[in-house]
């Protein structure tokens, strides 16, 4: 991803907005794709690539509850279905989809994702992808501090371990990008592209690619 706010070289600047949960499949299959189009589209645009919170369910335990039988629990006997289907598109962007450990509250993933923005947006991209990774093809919880700040530290974020320790820490700006970037959309992930234009879902390279032209006319 090329993380600019100079394009002196007369590249065109497109800023996305993204609002994306941590728990969500297609918020990672959504980021894989783009990432895919931003490769292909890195020598005619600079990118900015910002991250913003969206909470499936708020409500859900800090302690985590364990994935299957959630989602059984959720969604019934479409679970087994839809576990089949998440796989199938996980193995096309080259993953392998981890149904084990626990879901659960992804409150302290957007304080962390936050904090690591100010840190530079390329950081910031970075935690989101090891985050995704480690949740949805490791078994790892995305509620367990251990696995926060190892997440952190592969993404090149400082401190952490430290920011994490006092719940409070990014709480008022987590809530703030809340109202701003997600109070309006039913679901995720949701780009929004130069401010203007907007998509919803797990979109291929394609879709974005022509975004970024239509963009660039």
């Amino acid at each position: 991803m090329a993380e600019s706010a100079d394009n002196g070289a007369g590249k065109k600047l497109i800023r996305i907005d993204i609002s994306s949960d941590t728990i969500c499949p297609w918020c990672c299959v959504g980021k894989k794709n783009l990432d895919k189009a931003i490769a292909t589209a890195k020598n005619q645009f600079d990118f900015e690539i910002k991250w913003h919170p969206f909470f499936l369910n708020p409500s859900a335990p800090k302690e985590g509850v364990n994935k299957k039988e959630y989602y059984l629990k959720k969604f019934g006997s479409e679970s087994d279905s839809m576990e089949a289907r998440m796989r199938e598109v996980f193995r096309g962007i080259g993953l392998e989809y981890d149904m084990s450990g626990l879901t659960g509250n992804t409150v302290d993933s957007h304080r962390l994702i936050y904090y690591a923005g100010t840190q530079g947006l390329e950081k910031q991209h970075k935690l989101v992808e090891e985050l995704f990774i480690g949740y949805f093809t490791q078994g790892r919880y995305i509620g367990d501090r251990e696995f926060l700040v190892e997440a952190a530290a592969k993404a090149g974020v400082d401190g952490a371990a430290e920011f994490l320790d006092n719940p409070n820490n990014g709480l008022q700006e987590v809530n703030e990008e809340l109202e701003q970037y997600s109070s309006n959309i039913s679901g995720v992930p949701h780009f929004m592209i130069n401010g203007k234009h907007r998509l919803s879902g797990g979109q291929p390279p394609e879709v974005f690619l022509r975004a970024f032209e239509v963009i660039a006319s």
